[in-house]
């Protein structure tokens, strides 16, 4: 609908025209060309994949180059922009209500603003909390402050994938690469600020990572306490990092009651980190089907600016010395 909406407004002003969106999505398509890839690769992305949503992304690209007067701004959502606000709430209310609106002038009464655990369809989740015993526990109703600085998730394998639960090559090589890669992040942002859920595996040696490459460190947790079912070497390596990172962030009030709760708790983590990133790092062989997932919707969210880390290339190509350091 971010795309939806960037077209309809090509397409109904004549004027010179500039689209303020808080989707990086759309507006680092414009901004970082993505476009003149795209078209060279005949609408394939960097991963040689079909760039998703094809058929809204090629008549908006034609339009733009077309009239050389369309420009792109981003504004960071739920921030107190004024104007960002008013088109959150409308999106919000006519969503739920399946009216629209129309007008010269900013109406004067709005739908609610959206938040964590309201928007879309939050009237029918909140008759069925009501009604179910079941209902995932509240996750609070006041919006997560936005991350502070330019927000580059990583996720990924755990540890059986990444050559087991203790320092091992594997997990040393996915370590040192992901450090040069802040690095490198770092000289082109230098507001970075790696973002982790510190679970064991990918996030762990990302948190690692970015302490290393001395970038500022987010922790997001899906519930109070993820690390209380750990061996205690685990939990005493994910107390350091918490300790050390600049921020920490917890999604939901209470801990799951099941494992199919915590599992659910991480999937909205998840979906949160996608929608509040600026970039991501995936450690991923390309096997796994969860993970390409959870590929395909960071990719959804961030286009162009999803960055796979192949663990076993990343062995190959630092060599056995390296990833015995």
């Amino acid at each position: 609908m971010e795309i939806e909406a960037a077209l309809e407004a090509v397409r109904a002003i004549d004027d010179q025209l500039c689209i303020v969106s808080d989707s990086t999505y759309v507006v680092n398509c414009f901004r970082d060309r993505w476009w003149e890839g795209w078209l060279a690769r005949n609408w394939v992305n960097k991963a040689k994949k079909p760039v998703a949503n094809r058929d809204l992304w090629e008549p908006l690209i034609e339009l733009v180059r077309t009239r050389g007067d369309v420009t792109f701004e981003w504004v960071k959502g739920h921030s107190g922009d004024p104007m960002n606000d008013l088109v959150d709430r409308l999106a919000v209310e006519a969503a739920e209500t399946q009216r629209g609106r129309a007008g010269d002038e900013p109406p004067e009464v709005v739908g609610p603003p959206d938040s964590v655990g309201k928007g879309i369809g939050a009237k029918a989740r909140a008759a069925k909390k009501a009604t179910s015993s079941t209902a995932a526990p509240s996750v609070g109703t006041d919006p997560l402050p936005a991350i502070e600085g330019h927000a580059l998730v990583v996720l990924g394998h755990r540890p059986p994938e990444l050559g087991g639960y203790d320092e091992n090559p594997v997990a040393t090589a996915v370590r040192d690469q992901l450090q040069e890669l802040f690095e490198a992040k770092r000289s082109m942002h230098p507001d970075l600020a790696v973002v982790s859920g510190l679970r064991l595996g990918a996030e762990m040696l990302g948190a690692e990572a970015a302490i290393a490459a001395q970038v500022p460190l987010v922790a997001v947790l899906p519930y109070p306490d993820p690390q209380s079912v750990w061996p205690r070497a685990a939990q005493e390596r994910f107390a350091s990092l918490v300790e050390r990172a600049r921020d920490v962030m917890t999604l939901q009030k209470a801990a799951p009651e099941s494992k199919q709760k915590a599992g659910a708790a991480l999937a909205r983590r998840d979906a949160w980190l996608a929608r509040n990133a600026r970039e991501a790092v995936l450690v991923w062989d390309g096997t796994d089907p969860a993970l390409g997932r959870l590929h395909r919707s960071l990719e959804d969210h961030l286009g162009e600016d999803v960055w796979v880390v192949d663990p076993a290339e990343v062995v190959t190509r630092r060599g056995p010395s390296a990833a015995g350091r």
